[in-house]
Formats: structure tokens, sequence, C-alpha cells
């Protein structure tokens, strides 16, 4: 937008500009054309006059004050130090010539222009300045302007020649003309602000729904009960927030229905199960019995764990700060009392609370300490407050994974490690739902092996502002 305000007004003053310096052209044209007929009828005067009236005349025409030119008969040329160049220049010697040699017959006619300061007129070559005033300066300067003073001077026999000097009327004609002057960068300055100013405002209009259905999407991952979006702005915008707002409500009923299908599934199961568990009590055989039991026993944990993991995240969970030190310290002391060993690093540097969903952050946690304590034995953690993100490590002593399988066991019903048998309780959905609920907090979870042994597993979540309706 700048570039293209500075190309309309460079085009503008170049247009300008030309409209100016034309028009200028043409006035001096038509002002050196009446000048030069002027001339030629006061050479014409004094061409007429005999040799011995010539310096009367003269002498009468400086007692009376002068006239318009200042003349005087000299015995040889005048030098003349000429100034000025250009178009303008060219315009008026070339009509002064040419008017001259059309009205005096003449191809000889010498056109130059001077300062006053270094104007000779007559024949011992005395300066302007030191006539008397009635003589030549009230006719030749304009103070206190200085213009140049165009001189003509024309041979009119062996050793006599004409001088003629005279204002031209335009105190400018040679001053160096600046394209870019003060007043134009200011103009044009101030034209380029306005214009930035404005456009600005009207950007800044149209851009405030899309900022505001940007934060909408960012924040969408976060809280699907978020207050939808004012459907205001230009049409292509209102349109787009109307969409949203729709993929909104699609998404959280479909999450819903899908929440409310898994739970009536666990609730239908339930029955049949409780039945199948009462018939196999009834057996005789105490090895058929107690192999039916555990199977239904892993039955009844597969279907608890596919409802866990379809309810990872509650959708209804207001957020809040949340203290990850404390969630921790309480973590280790429940998981202790079942037998597992938890170490927290102590860090000096306290770590502040953030905003996320309180309970689905302890679940996130009590699964990935779990697993740490009952398939590494023990688990070692070190929570790091990086200022716009919280990373949490927790490193395990087990023998670790297969570098090429640490992406499995993330998903459903995934275990690799031999010894996570189910019948510790396991069933290879808790990395799974961890790993739900912090991206679905913006944040991640990956893993690693540790060099000494073990298992690594790296948690991350961006601090974030309350989640606000828009």
């Amino acid at each position: 937008m700048i570039a293209g305000v500075l190309v309309a007004q460079g085009a503008s003053y170049a247009i300008w500009t030309s409209q100016v310096r034309s028009s200028h052209l043409a006035q001096l044209d038509e002002l050196s054309t009446n000048m030069a007929f002027s001339i030629a009828s006061t050479m014409k005067f004094f061409r007429s006059l005999p040799v011995d009236y010539r310096h009367i005349v003269l002498d009468q025409l400086r007692n009376m004050g002068g006239t318009r030119f200042f003349v005087s008969v000299n015995e040889r040329r005048l030098t003349i130090d000429d100034i000025g160049s250009g178009p303008e220049k060219q315009v008026v010697v070339k009509n002064v010539r040419s008017v001259l040699t059309q009205q005096l017959n003449i191809d000889d006619v010498i056109v130059e222009f001077s300062r006053p300061e270094n104007l000779r007129v007559l024949n011992n070559e005395v300066l302007l300045y030191d006539l008397p005033p009635r003589w030549g300066q009230h006719s030749l300067l304009m103070e206190p302007l200085s213009p140049p003073i165009l001189v003509v001077q024309l041979e009119l026999a062996p050793d006599t020649w004409l001088y003629v000097a005279t204002l031209l009327g335009v105190p400018d004609i040679f001053s160096d003309y600046r394209w870019l002057s003060e007043e134009r960068l200011l103009a044009g300055l101030l034209v380029l602000l306005s214009v930035l100013a404005l456009s600005f405002l009207g950007i800044t209009s149209v851009t405030r729904p899309l900022a505001r259905l940007s934060r909408a999407a960012n924040q969408l991952g976060d809280d699907l009960d978020m207050p939808p979006l004012k459907e205001s702005g230009p049409k292509e915008v209102a349109a787009t927030a109307a969409a949203f707002n729709r993929m909104q409500w699609r998404i959280r009923d479909q999450i819903e229905e899908r929440e409310r299908l898994f739970s009536a599934i666990s609730h239908d199961l339930k029955t049949p199960l409780t039945r199948m568990r009462l018939r196999a009590e009834m057996l005789e055989d105490d090895y058929q019995r107690e192999r039916f039991c555990a199977s239904l026993d892993e039955l009844d944990s597969l279907v608890k764990g596919a409802l866990a993991s379809v309810k990872g995240l509650d959708l209804h969970e207001e957020p809040a700060p949340v203290s990850l030190a404390s969630l921790l310290e309480a973590l280790a002391e429940e998981l202790s009392l079942q037998g597992g060993q938890v170490t927290i690093a102590k860090n000096s540097h306290p770590v502040t609370p953030l905003i996320a969903k309180p309970m689905a952050i302890k679940r996130c946690l009590a699964n990935l300490l779990e697993n740490a304590v009952f398939y590494g034995k023990q688990a070692d953690v070190a929570l790091i407050d990086q200022g716009d993100a919280v990373t949490l490590h927790i490193r395990d002593h087990g023998p670790g994974l297969p570098e090429e399988q640490l992406g499995r066991v993330f998903s459903p019903f995934v275990r690799l490690e031999p010894s996570r048998s189910r019948h510790t309780g396991g069933s290879g959905l808790g990395l799974g739902i961890a790993r739900h609920i912090a991206r679905a907090h913006g944040g991640d979870i990956t893993l690693a092996n540790h060099a000494d042994g073990g298992l690594v597993v790296t948690l991350t979540l961006p601090r974030q502002e309350p989640i606000t309706g828009l």
C-alpha cells in the first residue's frame, strides 16, 4: 500500500511538474517575443538617427530617467559574463534573434544574459552599479530581487556597436528547479500518513472478526463449550463465523453422542457379564472356573478402559489454575501407599500454577506415573518451569522400549514390553489417554530411552490465558 501511494504521488507530481513547466515556457515564449519586437523598434529608431544625434538622444533619455531599455553606443562589443542554460534561455534567445533578424534584416545579433552586479554598460566597461541611479538603475534593477538582464548587441557600423539592456520581467527564469521541494515532500508525507491511517482503521475493522475467529479456532480444542462467535463483520467473515459455530455444535454433539454410546454399551454389558460370572462360579472344575473368571475380568477391564479412553478429557470441566508440583506430590503419596516409589527432584525456582482442566491433568499425570511405577519399578520426576511452558520429565528404571516402537505405545490396547501383562490391570490405554489430554491443552508427550537404562517420558504444557468467550 505504501508503494502504491508513493507511485501514485510520484506520477501525479510528474504530470503536475510537466504541466507547470510547459505553462512556464509558453508564458516565457510570449513575453520574450513581445520584448523582441520592442527591442527591434528601439534599434530601428537608433539606426535611423544620424550619427551625430545619437549621443544627444542618449543624454536626453538618461536625464529623463531612462526608459524600459538601457541603450548605449560603443566603439566595440562589450564583454558580457553570459549566464543561464536550459530550455528557458533557448526560448528567449531564439525568439529575440528570430524577431531581430526578421525586423532588421541582419544575422549577427548577439543575445546574452548577465547578472546586475557583473554587467558592463559603456566603452570603458563601467559597471551598472557605478552609474548614477537615474542613468540606468531604475530600468535594470528590481530590488530586492536580482533577475538576470537581457543584453542585445548589434554592430551598426565599423567601430560602432548598439548596446541594449533590459529586464525580462521573470525573476526566477534561471533559478534551479527542484522537483521535490520541502513543500512537496511535506504535502506528500501528509497524504501518505492520512491514507495509511484511514487504511489501518479500515483494515482493522475488517480483520478484527478474523482475529476472533483465529482465537476461537485455537481454543476449540481446549473448550468445546466456549460461547459461540459473534456473527458480525463483512459478509464473508460473518458467514465463516456462522459456519464455525455450526462446526463447533456438531463436534460437541458427536462427542457427547459417542460418550452416551459407550456408556450405554458399558451399562448393557454389565448384565451379561454378571450372569456369566455367576455361571462361572457354578463350574465344578476349579481350573476351568479360574480361567473363565480371568477371561471375564479381562473383558471387564477392556470395556472400562475403552470407556475411559472416550472420556479422556471431560468436555464440561472448567479450566482453573493448577499447581503441578502439589498435584505430583499428592499422586506420589497415593502411589507410595500402594508400594510404588516416586522421587520428585527439588526445584530451587517454584513452578507457578498454569491454567488447565484439573481432573484431566490429574488423570494424565496419574497414568504416566502409574506406568513408570508398575512397569519401570521406580519413577524419578523433574518439573521445569520455562516461563511460557512447563516441562515434566518422568524416568523409570525398566528395560525401556525399542526405538522403532516408541510411537506405537500411544495407540489403544498396544503393549510392547513383555512384562506388561493384563494381570497387572493394564489395558494399553494409559499413554494414549495421557497424550490426548496433553494435546487438548496445547502440549504433547514424547518418549525416549535413557542412556543409563529405562524410559523417559517428557510432558510439555504451554501456559495459556483463561479460556473465555469471544
